[in-house]
């Protein structure tokens, strides 16, 4: 069946999720330590998904955080004002520092000169991920945007996969979904009937090599967003 719509990830497939985080907390921090800027990925990686799977809520992930973020340096953040305030001083570096990767646009161009259809699932909430939408230009150019927090599921839950595809009013094999993780996006997308594609921007493929890709899955590998239009034509 023939691809209508491609629909994407937004953090570090589109947007320059990794990019802003490590900017704003060396900022915020004043710090050129890299194991600093790792450590707060690393509490993100542990805490967001504990908000996707609804044991904490979008703030309560946020304080959590930043109390444990803040602890070495010799904060307790023991009121709630006080972790949202220390969460609010870096998110205002983060905003400053938010960007689109430089192949986004070329290749929305792109695919919107080739006749695809263009949509977003992101795990995210929906008001704050549309705030990024919107500071980048990215809003104007999305037919639809399903987040997790409006719809009440995550990725790699087939179900969002699904309400997609009905919100285009499409069959699974007619879409294709795009997304930086792989196990998350691509194969997600791909037991849920599209086209997975990951895009491993490093290069470097699965860390795991149990975790890696059957080609018999359906799931492309791109390393660039550049390479997605020639795929898809």
């Amino acid at each position: 069946m023939t691809i209508t719509v491609v629909l994407f990830d937004l953090d570090d497939t589109l947007f320059a999720h990794r990019y802003a985080v490590d900017t704003a907390i060396a900022r915020f921090l004043d710090t050129d330590d890299p194991a600093e800027v790792t450590r707060w990925h690393e509490l993100e990686e542990l805490h967001y998904p504990r908000y996707l799977s609804g044991e904490l809520g979008l703030i309560p992930q946020r304080r959590v955080r930043s109390r444990a973020m803040a602890a070495p340096y010799g904060l307790a953040l023991s009121t709630d004002a006080e972790a949202d305030d220390w969460y609010d001083r870096y998110f205002v570096e983060y905003k400053r520092a938010w960007a689109l990767h430089d192949d986004t646009i070329p290749c929305l161009d792109a695919l919107d000169a080739a006749g695809l259809r263009i949509g977003l699932i992101t795990n995210g909430d929906l008001a704050f991920q549309t705030e990024k939408l919107e500071a980048t230009g990215l809003d104007a150019r999305l037919e639809h945007v399903i987040a997790s927090g409006e719809v009440g599921v995550a990725k790699p839950d087939a179900r969002i996969f699904a309400i997609a595809c009905e919100r285009f009013g499409v069959a699974p094999s007619q879409a294709v979904y795009v997304g930086d993780r792989l196990q998350t996006d691509a194969a997600g997308a791909a037991k849920a009937g599209l086209t997975g594609v990951w895009l491993d921007r490093s290069g470097a493929g699965a860390v795991d090599e149990a975790a890696a890709p059957d080609p018999a899955a359906g799931i492309r590998i791109i390393t660039t967003l550049a390479e997605l239009p020639g795929m898809l034509a």
